[in-house]
């Protein structure tokens, strides 16, 4: 017990101190942290794109062949246990963690960029818009999910079944043995995920506070200020860290469910207020053409020719998925107790990529619909300002100010669900796997985040930290790769009747 408590303190300490050197260094050298950081990250891109892509693929193969194997109705935990949470608030939760202020931040813009700017049609077409509509579907629905389940499915099952501690190591045990994993490897892998986890979500806590602070500019005429920007992140900070101490059963658990149904409301306001017909027909076509070329889509890659367009969105947001795995995962894990394998990729993977695919149909296609009001070149303005162009899209729908409102109240739940998720995830990668650690522990995270996302967003480095998260997750491929070994030969030890 004594080398599991040094080797968590270790872990503790050495990330904080990553994390800090980290930052102020985008603060201090913010031209040479952000040159540094494009550089590594276009190098990988460039260099492993193949192995980005082939790897999610694999994720979502592998998760689909386990969910219809013999495997499938063993239980995360004793064979007698039961969940712990309702199956809606537990969907509440890990679509929350997963990525939900992605979707309202990306909902317009993303489709609008693919519009304006197609790969190998012309912009504006019909053709376009269909490729709009694929990607987007391809980038938020099974990929990105199913890779959350390999890091979550893995650890739930160490965790519950195999009662290990709550920590990203404890997955290696069955391929490297409790001394090894307990050693300098398993460190390197616990720090990794605590550095990947306080970079992406401080960098969403800065994203989301841009986006927050556009819609409370378009509502109330509050000006777009560094200063209402720190407001904001001060407030959205003593939240999340009240409803992270108030730990999941209560704070966590009560905001995603309120989370989730202000999520459903803006949903159906956007299908019903906007063009339903068209949301209809590109919901039906987008899914066919998406299932269609899927494992065409998913190993695409230029071998001959220039990949710009695969590398600035489908690689990147491959990479920047699996720079999430490790805290999605971790949270994922944690309130997965006592569901079967099958019912865990179900409720993990399909679930909420369907939940995705919808969004992507209602708000895409309420952004393409304006082509014919406000031309191409106007399209092309919303997208440059994606924090913005989901407020200057609704302008051209009946109830405008009701829908931002809506908005700004749901980028503020997810906001906060996702802050609280990551502060909880923190204290428990750097408290021994404990699966609920301490308030002060929770408290010092939190505040070390918001702390980050303030510092970088008045030096201007956020996206650099992005960049960074990005390129320093390159790792996971390997430990998510090996993870999917693990639990299979832990899984071929099972009695199965």
């Amino acid at each position: 017990m004594d080398n599991r408590k040094q080797k968590n303190n270790t872990v503790f300490y050495v990330s904080l101190i990553i994390s800090i050197a980290i930052v102020l260094w985008g603060i201090v050298a913010k031209e040479n942290f952000a040159n540094f950081a494009n550089s590594l990250l276009n190098f990988l891109t460039t260099n492993f794109g193949w192995a980005y892509l082939i790897s999610m693929f694999l994720f979502v193969i592998f998760a689909l062949i386990l969910a219809f194997s013999k495997y499938g109705n063993i239980k995360l935990g004793p064979d007698d246990s039961k969940p712990e949470y309702s199956t809606a608030s537990w969907f509440a939760m890990l679509f929350g963690a997963g990525m939900g202020i992605g979707l309202v931040f990306w909902g317009v813009a993303e489709p609008i960029s693919h519009f304006v700017n197609p790969v190998g049609v012309e912009p504006g077409s019909i053709e376009a818009a269909n490729f709009a509509m694929k990607s987007s579907f391809m980038h938020w629905g099974f990929h990105p999910w199913a890779n959350y389940s390999i890091i979550g499915l893995a650890l739930a099952y160490f965790q519950f079944r195999k009662n290990k501690p709550g920590l990203i190591s404890s997955i290696f045990i069955p391929l490297l043995g409790e001394e090894r994993v307990n050693g300098p490897i398993g460190k390197t892998i616990d720090i990794l995920a605590v550095f990947a986890t306080v970079a992406g979500v401080a960098t969403s806590l800065g994203l989301g506070t841009l986006q927050i602070n556009s819609g409370l500019s378009y509502l109330f005429n509050i000006p777009e200020t560094t200063l209402v920007q720190v407001g904001i992140i001060v407030v959205i900070t003593i939240l999340f860290i009240w409803t992270a101490v108030s730990g999941i059963d209560k704070g966590i658990k009560i905001l995603g469910d309120i989370n989730l149904y202000l999520a459903f409301l803006l949903l159906g306001l956007v299908i019903i207020l906007g063009p339903t017909l068209k949301i209809i027909n590109s919901f039906t076509n987008g899914l066919g053409q998406y299932i269609n070329d899927f494992i065409k889509d998913s190993l695409s890659i230029e071998a001959f020719g220039a990949n710009n367009w695969l590398k600035s969105w489908r690689i990147f947001y491959w990479a920047w998925w699996i720079a999430w795995a490790p805290f999605v995962g971790t949270f994922i894990a944690r309130i997965s107790k006592g569901r079967t394998i099958r019912e865990f990729i179900g409720g993990v993977i399909f679930a909420p990529a369907l939940a995705s695919i919808v969004w992507f149909s209602a708000f895409g296609t309420m952004g393409l619909n304006l082509i014919d009001k406000i031309g191409l070149e106007g399209l092309a303005v919303a997208a440059k300002a994606p924090e913005t162009a989901l407020f200057q899209v609704f302008n051209y729908y009946p109830l405008s100010t009701i829908l931002s409102l809506v908005t700004v109240l749901l980028l503020s739940t997810f906001f906060i669900t996702s802050a609280n998720s990551a502060t909880f995830v923190l204290g428990m990668l750097t408290s021994e796997g404990d699966l609920n650690p301490t308030n002060r522990r929770k408290i010092l995270w939190g505040l070390v985040q918001s702390l980050l996302a303030t510092s970088l967003l008045l030096a201007g480095g956020l996206e650099a930290l992005q960049t960074a998260s990005v390129a320093a997750a390159f790792p996971f491929i390997f430990v998510m790769l090996f993870a999917m070994v693990s639990v299979l030969k832990a899984l071929k030890e099972e009695k199965i009747e």
